[in-house]
Formats: structure tokens, C-alpha cells, sequence
């Protein structure tokens, strides 16, 4: 059995290279203001509409492909046998984490900090596909309005931040979350399991609460283009990685697959995020340094929302009288967001320029710090469970 994995230089200082890929996106901006402008208008139209950024759904399908391709799927067929922990980790996910995600992000971003962020700041976003409403016309929270010569929807700033935060809270993590598990010395068959689990509940669970959340806070509700995002972000790596796995299992091995295939392709996930960063980044530069405390009122729920799931989590874990092994990944798989999917997702719907992408990346930035924090915890509560947990057992690498 090889030894647990590690989380690696550059994985370790993952925080570091967000914030410095935020500061280059930043002069980017600054230096170029055309370039990433000329990306987001590189998309696949649908009667005109642009519906899929094809620079972001490049770089999506190379953050999600090295994630779906290490899923067993023998693993996901036999999590019957340990139920309890399955079942609490879906209720967490999917039960529980949309509506307190909904509710902390409303309360501070739409009362606590309203008065910093400008209670008559607007944002632009992009209509809703399909949506075509005169100039002046009335949707949801916002107003159609002509920037630039095309159509998009002025809305309050502190509801496009919300809907960022929707899409994160939605999003269960589903790669990080296996170096999460693992240095806490939790189960990787159940956090596998798990992950495999909420891969295939996102095709259907992502657009249909997204889409009842974001109606709830009279955002635009683009059910196509989240029905599309759903096919093109997590079915298409989806389908890619089974077919790819099983193409490499049959003709060099399972050794092969782990020592070779995985450890080269795993960086190219972080690669494909950080430069999705410098995109987003290029366009939010002018908010950012006009008013950088914008990055903390959106970091404050984003913070408390994890150490409340994770604290949910943790407790039920414990009250029904799970493992240390299960209860640790459990809790950490409900506190990480999937925040490449969220990141995709709201450029997709809302732009790329938007404060909703904004909300998703801010997502990035806090995770590792929190998550590592999160996992030290663990280790020292381990007695709370009744016994102390073995040493790591073996989990695929992760990178995002």
C-alpha cells in the first residue's frame, strides 16, 4: 500500500498562487482592457444569444476531466453497504447547504454590508437565454439596459454577489475534498464514494435549486443555459473520464493508470483554474482596486457558511454515532465548495465581467486556508469519536 497523499508545494500554497493570479489579472486588466473582452466574446451562440464562454468551457473541461476520470464507479455501486454516512452526507449537501448558503449571504451582503458596497451599486449581466425584453423593461430585481450596443440586465451589485454565492453553495466539492479527507485521516472509500455520488446528483440537483435559489432572490433565471452548463461543465468530463479510464485500465493496468496517467495530469487541473483567475480577474480589477474591501464583505459569509456546515456536519456525524473516519470526511465534504464548476457557471450565465464571478473566485481564495485549518481540528478532536483513527489510508491524488 503506498502511503497517503500529501498535499505538495505548489497544491500547499494554493491561496498564494489564487491571490497572485488575482493581482496579475489585475494589470491585466489594466495593461489590456480589450483582451479578456475579446475572450468572453469568444462563445457558442444559440439564436443569436451567446450561451457558452468557449475559453471557460476549455478550461472547465481540463479542471473537471482529471477529477471524473479517477471515479470507480464499482466504488459508488457498493455505498449500500455503509449507509448512514452516505445519507448525511447528502442531506448536508443537498438538503441543507443551498438554503443556509441563501440565507447567511442575504442577511450580510443584502443588510450587514450593504450600506460598504453601495446601496444603489448596480451590476450588468447578461439577459437570460431566450430572454428578449425591451430596453426598460422590468426583469426580476434588475432593469434592461443597452451597454455597448447589446442588451444586458442592470442589477443591485449585492444580489449579483448573491448569486455568486448561490452557485458555490450548491456545488459540492468533489476534488479537493479527497487531500481533505485523507490528512484527516478519514475513510477514502467513503469520500470517493461520496464524491462519485454527488458528480452524478450535480446533473440534476445544480440547475434545479440553482434555479428555484436564484427566482427566490429575483435574480435572472437562465434554466436553459443552466441545464446547458450542467451538460457541457460536469456530463461531458463526466463521460470523458469513465470512457478514458476504462480505455487505459484495459491496456496498461490499474499501476499505470495511478503512477503514470494521474500524477501528470492532476497539475493540469490548477493550471486551468489559475488562468480561468486571470481571466476573471482581468475584468473585476477596476471594482477591486476602487474598493478592495469588497474581496473581505464577500469573504465574511462565505467563512461563516463553511464553519457552520462543517459544524453541522461534524455534530451529526457524532450524534449518530458515525466513525472518526466517516464523520471527518463527511464534515469536510460538506464545507468545500466545487468552486470550478461555480466559477464556469456564473461566468456562463452571468458574465465574466459580473460580481456573481467575482463571488465565486473569492470562494477560491478562502478555502485552503479554512479547509487546512478545518483538517487540524479534526486530528484533535479525534477522541470525541471513541477511538483514534488509523493511519491515512490510501486516496487518489487531488488537485482542486
Amino acid at each position: 500500500m503506498n502511503a497517503a497523499p500529501k498535499m505538495k508545494g505548489f497544491e500547499r500554497h494554493l491561496t498564494l498562487w489564487v491571490a497572485l493570479c488575482m493581482v496579475g489579472g489585475i494589470v491585466l486588466g489594466r495593461l489590456a482592457p480589450g483582451f479578456a473582452r475579446v475572450l468572453d466574446s469568444m462563445t457558442l451562440d444559440v439564436n443569436g444569444a451567446p450561451v457558452v464562454s468557449i475559453p471557460i468551457a476549455i478550461c472547465l473541461f481540463f479542471m473537471m476531466f482529471p477529477i471524473m476520470v479517477k471515479i470507480d464507479f464499482r466504488e459508488v455501486m457498493a455505498a449500500g453497504k455503509s449507509t448512514r454516512p452516505v445519507l448525511l452526507t447528502l442531506l448536508l449537501n443537498w438538503g441543507i447547504k443551498p438554503f443556509t448558503m441563501f440565507a447567511i449571504a442575504s442577511f450580510f451582503l443584502g443588510s450587514v454590508f450593504l450600506p460598504f458596497l453601495g446601496a444603489d451599486a448596480t451590476d450588468l449581466v447578461k439577459l437570460p437565454f431566450g430572454v428578449d425584453l425591451p430596453e426598460g423593461a422590468e426583469y426580476g430585481a434588475g432593469q434592461v439596459v443597452i451597454h455597448d450596443g447589446v442588451k444586458q440586465l442592470q442589477i443591485p451589485l449585492w444580489r449579483s454577489y448573491l448569486a455568486g454565492c448561490i452557485l458555490l453553495g450548491i456545488a459540492p466539492c468533489t476534488a479537493m475534498v479527497l487531500v481533505w479527507g485523507a490528512l484527516a485521516r478519514g475513510s477514502s472509500g467513503h469520500t470517493l464514494v461520496m464524491v462519485a455520488i454527488n458528480s452524478l446528483t450535480m446533473l440534476v440537483l445544480y440547475g434545479l435549486l440553482g434555479g428555484w435559489l436564484l427566482g427566490v432572490g429575483r435574480l435572472p433565471v437562465p434554466w436553459e443555459a443552466l441545464l446547458l452548463s450542467m451538460s457541457i461543465y460536469v456530463a461531458l468530463p463526466l463521460i470523458a473520464g469513465y470512457f478514458t479510464r476504462q480505455w487505459i485500465l484495459a491496456r496498461r493496468g490499474e499501476q499505470w493508470f495511478r503512477e503514470k496517467f494521474l500524477r501528470h495530469l492532476t497539475p493540469v487541473t490548477i493550471g486551468a483554474l489559475l488562468l480561468t483567475l486571470v481571466l476573471l480577474f482581468s475584468f473585476k480589477g477596476d471594482v477591486i482596486v476602487q474598493n478592495p474591501l469588497t474581496i473581505l464583505w464577500i469573504a465574511i459569509p462565505l467563512t461563516i457558511q463553511t464553519l457552520v456546515i462543517f459544524a453541522l456536519g461534524y455534530f451529526l456525524a457524532r450524534l449518530f454515532k458515525l466513525d472518526y473516519a466517516d464523520a471527518a470526511p463527511t464534515a469536510m465534504i460538506g464545507a468545500s465548495n466545487h468552486f470550478e464548476v461555480a466559477i464556469a457557471t456564473a461566468a456562463m450565465l452571468f458574465g465574466l465581467w459580473s460580481g456573481a464571478a467575482l463571488a465565486t473566485v473569492v470562494g477560491v481564495l478562502i478555502e485552503v486556508p479554512l479547509m487546512l485549518a478545518l483538517v487540524r481540528f479534526c486530528l484533535r478532536t479525534q477522541p470525541w469519536f471513541g477511538r483514534t483513527a488509523p493511519p491515512p489510508t490510501v486516496a487518489p491524488n487531488a488537485s482542486t
